[in-house]
């Protein structure tokens, strides 16, 4: 009797922990560190589609126009920390605009859905810089969240001229099992997954399968880099090379050695800055090239 009344306790805790987490996952915020833009930046709000507030910080390219390229965090981060670097880019010419996807930074509040609605945000973001600048090539920088959020749209990916894919979780399925065995030990994985997963459905509307950048990624013929750390245990070197797989157009491969999720979500280095630079200089300018590239 008490074995019984104990598998039937677990059964029941296990998952209302799981569900817990879940919102946790989806809810939880980071604290709002933006700092006001320099001039010539500036600050503004966009509104998706669906009438949620977007910050966002438009940096002026070199004539009126100048390629574009729109720059998306990844979870739990925000617009204020890529200012250096979106900075840098405008230096060289482009025009530059990042955005704190809803549920971050100076954005409305919303829940983490994977890049399923943050879509949205992309695609308010990418229009306004496509027509600011009078219609000109438009790139795209999606860091982890932001990258799947640039694929996962009702519409498909974004119509962008060019990708710079980093850190971007494939499936969801392995991008829950992959965090869950970051920081336990099996079976949790195997456990926690499934039950992680679907609540997919009650929590977004949609099936698990909706959230898989891979697929989106068959469909983008535009060039393609794809940034993984070498030592990224949520998205591993495997899962980069699988996505880089699936790029039906030109594409590159970087791998940057030693470095976790964390690590190379931010890296910000002159010479990752240069590759950055001249990945965006050849796409925006037709003239791309598929390469494969150990960092």
């Amino acid at each position: 009797m008490r074995l019984f009344l104990l598998l039937s306790g677990l059964i029941v805790l296990v998952p209302a922990l799981a569900w817990l987490a879940g919102s946790v996952m989806v809810w939880a915020r980071a604290p709002d560190r933006t700092t006001p833009a320099e001039p010539p930046a500036r600050d503004f709000f966009l509104t998706a589609a669906d009438g949620v507030n977007l910050a966002a910080t438009y940096w002026p390219g070199r004539t009126p126009d100048a390629p574009g390229i729109l720059l998306m965090h990844g979870i739990f981060a925000g617009r204020s920390g890529y200012a250096p670097q979106a900075a840098w880019l405008a230096q060289q010419g482009f025009a530059v605009l990042t955005l704190d996807l809803r549920g971050h930074g100076g954005s409305g509040s919303a829940a983490h859905t994977f890049g399923l609605t943050e879509s949205r945000d992309a695609r308010a973001a990418f229009d306004w810089l496509k027509q600011t600048q009078n219609g000109a090539e438009v790139g795209v920088i999606g860091i982890s969240l932001g990258g799947a959020a640039a694929l996962l749209g009702d519409d498909g990916p974004l119509p962008a001229q060019a990708f710079a894919l980093i850190c971007v979780y494939a499936d969801i399925d392995d991008a829950i099992r992959n965090r869950v065995a970051a920081h336990a030990p099996a079976p949790f994985p195997a456990l926690l997954t499934p039950l992680l997963k679907h609540q997919c459905k009650p929590r977004f509307g949609v099936a698990p399968d909706r959230l898989r950048p891979i697929e989106a990624l068959r469909k983008v013929t535009a060039p393609v880099l794809i940034v993984g750390g070498g030592a990224d245990a949520y998205t591993p070197p495997e899962e980069s090379r699988v996505l880089f797989a699936a790029a039906a157009g030109p594409k590159t491969l970087l791998l940057l050695d030693g470095m976790n999720h964390d690590r190379a979500s931010w890296a910000d280095t002159p010479a990752y800055r240069e590759q950055l630079r001249d990945f965006f200089t050849g796409a925006l300018h037709n003239r791309p090239r598929s390469s494969l590239r150990q960092g």
